[in-house]
């Protein structure tokens, strides 16, 4: 049983990578005026199918080894959705609300199927206002999708994964910024994608502890 799943999560990571592309282009399309590199579209998404599909499968088939039923197929979706929006984060520097919505919709989920844990619902707030805070003390540096995102995260992990995903992203965010001010890729004022690492923060809880 266990290599027919893994054979379907190996079929559905290319309708993943090719459906969730289409949808990529499409808000592109739509909301031209706020993408970073408008005139770099085509040659700043050429990675991305071949990387969702291939990520896609790894996490997929690790998820199998941790957890079954609707919640393997909320972490499914949920990763479908971390992985697209990591890609539009890398290419464009926006998360896009749509996304967004969907994968709120997906914590709420989480907190039902963890019987209304309002810990998860605290953690959403209370993460959302702090990265709020933040956003405001250093004038921008972190974004309104990147607010919404750590209060989406809070839903689907709770306070505690919260914390270590928070502090994963800042701090591997930093990092990755400092050696771009090092090496010239980006000057101070630069604008700069944190998101792509409270991504992969969650992607790596999910992989080790589920939801």
């Amino acid at each position: 049983m266990l290599y027919f799943y893994v054979a379907l999560v190996i079929l559905l990571s290319p309708l993943v990578s090719l459906g969730g592309s289409r949808w990529v282009e499409r808000l592109y399309a739509k909301n031209r005026d706020i993408l970073t590199f408008p005139n770099a579209v085509e040659s700043r998404s050429q990675w991305r199918k071949p990387a969702v599909a291939l990520l896609f499968a790894i996490l997929g088939i690790r998820y199998l080894f941790i957890t079954s039923g609707f919640p393997l197929v909320l972490m499914l979706g949920g990763t479908a959705l971390l992985l697209l929006m990591m890609m539009t984060d890398f290419e464009q520097y926006c998360l896009f609300d749509e996304m967004m919505l969907f994968f709120a919709i997906g914590g709420l989920a989480c907190s039902a199927i963890a019987g209304m844990d309002m810990d998860r619902v605290i953690a959403a707030l209370a993460g959302g206002a702090l990265f709020l805070l933040i956003s405001l003390l250093t004038r921008g540096a972190l974004g309104g999708g990147d607010i919404k995102l750590i209060a989406c995260l809070g839903l689907w992990f709770g306070p505690g994964p919260l914390l270590m995903i928070s502090l994963f992203g800042i701090i591997t965010g930093g990092i990755s910024a400092l050696v771009m001010l090092l090496t010239g890729k980006k000057k101070r004022k630069s604008t700069f994608a944190y998101g792509p690492y409270f991504i992969i923060g969650a992607l790596g809880w999910m992989s080790m502890y589920g939801i």
